[in-house]
């Protein structure tokens, strides 16, 4: 049976591995390797920060990606930079129009004030970022503006933005290539109250070729 997940890639696997929902993940990527990530599902979020693998105080920025070039929406070929201007990855392809990067990660929080009181004890992206960085040392200050793969943030002319249905659909997927050795940590987003996730967390597969 022909693996469509598998299509189009260059080089060899060297990882392949399903995030189960609500899950976090954490892999070292190196320079010219590359990563897929499938949304298995559909219209499920993947929220995704990126540190440089020698020295984790260089971290993804979300500031100097949008103003680098000039818009809030992540695209094919647009490059995710460094808080020291370095490109860290490039997005080299993308089923999906377009991904986010200002909507943020869900926390407990920011649930509770968002959808009441009674959510504060739902696990959140802030939690699983937290889990996946504290293997390397790395707490809560370290966590920064991150991504959020294949979900929909909307922003209308007068600023409002909103978090809406997703774009994606079960098997789309979108390809990163890394410029420098980094370290990818993923939060398979657990948000259950907004349509993000369709609010059904599912899992997503992460395949690293060479």
């Amino acid at each position: 049976m022909t693996d469509h997940a598998l299509q189009g890639l260059d080089g060899p696997v060297l990882h392949d591995e399903v995030i189960a929902a609500r899950a976090p993940w954490r892999h070292r990527i190196n320079a010219g390797q590359s990563l897929r990530i499938v949304d298995l599902e559909g219209n499920q979020a993947v929220d995704f920060l990126l540190y440089a693998a020698g020295d984790d105080s260089e971290r993804y920025s979300a500031q100097d990606t949008i103003a680098a070039q000039a818009n809030i929406f992540l695209r094919r070929g647009t490059p995710l930079l460094s808080n020291e201007g370095r490109t860290m990855m490039t997005i080299t392809g993308t089923a999906v129009d377009y991904h986010d990067t200002i909507g943020g990660a869900c926390s407990c929080e920011s649930n509770t004030l968002r959808y009441g009181h009674h959510t504060k004890a739902q696990h959140a992206c802030v939690d699983n970022f937290l889990d996946a960085n504290l293997r390397d040392g790395r707490g809560k200050r370290d966590i920064v503006p991150n991504i959020n793969f294949f979900m929909n943030v909307p922003v209308e002319a007068d600023g409002a933005l909103g978090i809406v249905d997703g774009i994606s659909a079960p098997g789309l997927t979108v390809d990163l290539r890394a410029e420098m050795d980094v370290i990818v940590v993923v939060s398979n987003c657990p948000q259950i109250n907004n349509p993000c996730n369709g609010f059904n967390p599912t899992p997503v597969r992460m395949i690293v070729t060479a």
